[in-house]
């Protein structure tokens, strides 16, 4: 091979060389590039899926009364709309009522394991009534676990929540999901002492969240705040404050709750007398919002609080009624028991259906 021939070869090869090492910075642009235009647009994505639920998928669930609908959506969006707090800002807000739904529909699960196990124990049958109570304490755990969630995204959003300066709360929807969040901490704290277990929720949330509550208009919010802070004045030895009385309170609220057509603050008053152990009392509220949602109609904007609140109340119905006649509440019966006057209560004909 001459001088100019082993000149050429050499020049050739480089030129081999440099087109590869181009060819592999081209792809390294292109496809850094295809990973940057795909960021943008995830975060693009979940920016319009953040405003979307606070201003359209929110108030429109809440309009609704299907809380199966609403459990649905809570357990099999959740990690869609999650997952955008990967590429853009954690949707801290929206989690929160998400992980409220969530909770709930564990917790409804614990109540019906709960009914199974009280049933189980009438027939003096040991080892059902065992099983479902080993099946109700985990649907406690799982729902402690969501509430927690819950109450945590809440803190990191607001920061600081029960102390100093209220929050700014600037339309109805930051409102609601402010008590969703204090409501998700007393709940989270309520499940993990019903599942027997501990997944680390503070002993504190309760005098949290009822400090918090100052931050909402009682009136606007169905008297579900101030009911809220009863509860917990009832069910926490020595947390009632000099001159207060828990119970005068939450009668106050279940007004307000009547005539705004969301009765949540029942469902406070139920669970205060059922922990200090008033069962005529928790019978009369359960016959009360029973003639209520009768004569009243539920908030149009608010019907899936006001059909959560009657789940519960009806769940709570059913215990009494399982645990004294080993069926749940009759249908159409809902604010009648079984001890009531025979004028007062419908009874069934079984030969006719039969």
């Amino acid at each position: 091979m001459t001088h100019i021939q082993s000149l050429a070869a050499s020049w050739l090869n480089t030129v081999a060389r440099f087109r590869g090492v181009a060819a592999v910075l081209a792809a390294s642009v292109l496809f850094s590039g295809c990973g940057a235009i795909n960021h943008s647009i995830y975060a693009t994505t979940g920016g319009v899926l953040k405003s979307y639920s606070k201003q359209h998928a929110v108030p429109y669930l809440m309009g609704t009364d299907d809380l199966a609908m609403g459990c649905a959506m809570a357990e099999s969006l959740s990690p869609l709309l999650l997952s955008f707090g990967r590429v853009t800002d954690d949707p801290d807000q929206l989690a929160v009522a998400l992980y409220l739904s969530a909770g709930s529909c564990a917790d409804a699960q614990a109540r019906e394991y709960g009914l199974e196990a009280a049933a189980a124990m009438r027939n003096m049958n040991a080892e059902a009534a065992q099983d479902a109570m080993i099946r109700e304490k985990r649907a406690y755990r799982l729902a402690a676990e969501r509430y927690f969630k819950g109450w945590q995204r809440l803190n990191t959003y607001y920061d600081h929540i029960g102390e100093g300066e209220c929050p700014d709360l600037d339309d109805d929807v930051d409102g609601f999901i402010y008590f969703a969040g204090l409501l998700s901490g007393l709940q989270a704290l309520n499940a993990e002492i019903q599942s027997t277990s501990s997944i680390g929720v503070p002993k504190n949330v309760g005098a949290i969240a009822s400090r918090a509550s100052d931050c909402l208009d009682n009136e606007k919010w169905w008297g579900a705040p101030v009911a809220l802070k009863a509860t917990v004045w009832a069910m926490i030895p020595g947390a009632e404050p000099e001159g207060e009385d828990a119970f005068a309170r939450l009668r106050a609220s279940d007004r307000l709750a009547e005539e705004s057509g969301v009765r949540l603050a029942h469902v406070f008053h139920a669970i205060a007398a059922q922990n200090k152990g008033r069962t005529q009392l928790l019978k009369d509220l359960i016959r009360n919002h029973a003639e209520t949602i009768k004569e009243k109609p539920a908030s149009g904007d608010w019907a899936f609080v006001d059909a959560m609140a009657t789940e519960i109340m009806v769940s709570m119905s059913d215990m009494l009624w399982v645990e004294n006649t080993g069926h749940r509440t009759p249908m159409g019966q809902f604010g009648t028991f079984w001890d009531d006057p025979e004028d007062e209560v419908e009874t069934m004909d079984l030969d006719s259906i039969l």
